[in-house]
C-alpha cells in the first residue's frame, strides 16, 4: 500500500495573517517611505506568505498564487520602470482575469468556482452557477472601481482605499452570498 499524504488546513488565525499581513506592510511602508518601498515590501511579503501556506499545507492555493505572481510582475515593472502605474493597475487586471475566468468557465458550461471553493462548501450546481455569476460581476465592479479611484485621487489614498476599501467591500459581498448558500446549500456528512 502506498502512502496518501494529506494536506493541512490553515489555522483561520494564521490564514489571515498571510492573506492580509502583505497588504497591512504596503499600507505601513507606503505611509512612511513610498510607493517603491511599500511595492518592494508587497513584493517579498506576497512571496513570503505563498511560501508560508505551502510549508504549513504542502498545497499551493489558486487565487493566492496567481495573486503573487501578478504583485510580482507588476511590482517588478513598478520598481524597473520607477512608475508607480503599474502596482495601481495590478487590481484591475486581476479583478478583470477573475471576472473573465469566471464568466468564461460559465459559457463552457463549468463553474470555475466550484473548483477552487467546492471542497470547502457544499452548494447545488444552481448554486454555484449563480455564486459564479455573482463573484464575476462583482469582480468585474471592482476592476471599474480599481481605474476610477487610482485616475482620481493621490497615490496615498489609493493605498488606503486598496487595503481598507477592497477587503471591507469583499467582506460584505461574501456575506451578502449567504441567502444562495443557504437556499441552495446541500447536507454534509
Amino acid at each position: 500500500m502506498g502512502h496518501e499524504t494529506q494536506t493541512a488546513k490553515l489555522h483561520p488565525a494564521v490564514k489571515i495573517a498571510v492573506e492580509i499581513g502583505p497588504l497591512a506592510v504596503f499600507f505601513l511602508v507606503n505611509s512612511r517611505y513610498g510607493i517603491f518601498a511599500a511595492t518592494a515590501a508587497f513584493m517579498a511579503l506576497a512571496t513570503i506568505s505563498v511560501a508560508i501556506a505551502y510549508v504549513l499545507t504542502r498545497k499551493l492555493a489558486v487565487v493566492p498564487l496567481v495573486t503573487c505572481v501578478f504583485v510580482l510582475v507588476f511590482g517588478g515593472l513598478t520598481l524597473w520602470l520607477n512608475d508607480e502605474i503599474f502596482i495601481k493597475i495590478k487590481p484591475t487586471i486581476i479583478y478583470g482575469l477573475f471576472f473573465a475566468i469566471l464568466l468564461g468557465g460559465l459559457a463552457f458550461g463549468r463553474s470555475l468556482l466550484k473548483l477552487i471553493l467546492g471542497e470547502a462548501i457544499a452548494v447545488s450546481d444552481e448554486g454555484w452557477r449563480i455564486l459564479t455569476w455573482r463573484w464575476g460581476l462583482f469582480f468585474a465592479a471592482l476592476a471599474v472601481v480599481n481605474e476610477i479611484v487610482w485616475r482620481t485621487v493621490s497615490t496615498d489614498t489609493w493605498v488606503t482605499f486598496k487595503v481598507f476599501g477592497f477587503l471591507p467591500l469583499t467582506l460584505a459581498f461574501a456575506i451578502a452570498q449567504m441567502g444562495v448558500l443557504h437556499r441552495h446549500g446541500l447536507d454534509q456528512d
